[in-house]
């Protein structure tokens, strides 16, 4: 089994950039991956933990993933996002490990020539991540025991081992 240490942690293909992480995120850092001269608009979407969940209080996420598929898999949406709608750039970057209330767990940020596309690509990219990249999440409430779900809202999930 790899090492944390060996494990890959992000991939670039022209003008996409993808990674996975387990330090704060930095939407400056996110958004300087995708400027561009060409480019009219940036559009950066922050997901971030909340309180609760179906009337639950949440104490926290805690976030997995199979790295090299997860990352493959992100990438892939890039790729089709920056060809389907014209982008100039596309960044995807998921936290790991434990997020705590109102702290991001996923930056996107996409660059384009007009705004219409970068808010429809920013969109549509969220949707494709959170149904078919390799992130499970574990959210853990006050007072019960947490529970595992697929990286979309609501939907019971089960950790795969790698």
């Amino acid at each position: 089994m790899a090492t944390q240490a060996e494990e890959i942690w992000e991939m670039a293909d022209e003008g996409c950039f993808v990674a996975l992480t387990h330090d704060h995120l930095n939407a400056q850092e996110v958004m300087n991956r995708v400027r561009s001269p060409a480019a009219g608009a940036i559009v950066l979407f922050a997901g971030t933990t909340r309180d609760s969940f179906n009337g639950k209080p949440v104490k926290e996420l805690q976030y997995t993933a199979y790295n090299k598929l997860a990352l493959r898999s992100m990438l892939s949406i890039c790729q089709a996002m920056k060809a389907k709608h014209g982008l100039k750039g596309i960044a995807m970057v998921h936290r790991l490990g434990t997020v705590p209330i109102a702290e991001e767990s996923i930056l996107i940020a996409l660059s384009s020539p007009h705004r219409q596309a970068a808010w429809r690509a920013g969109e549509e990219a969220l949707e494709e991540c959170k149904s078919k990249v390799e992130v499970w999440k574990r959210e853990e409430f006050e007072g019960e025991e947490g529970v595992w779900r697929a990286n979309r809202d609501g939907a019971i999930g089960q950790k795969v081992s790698e």
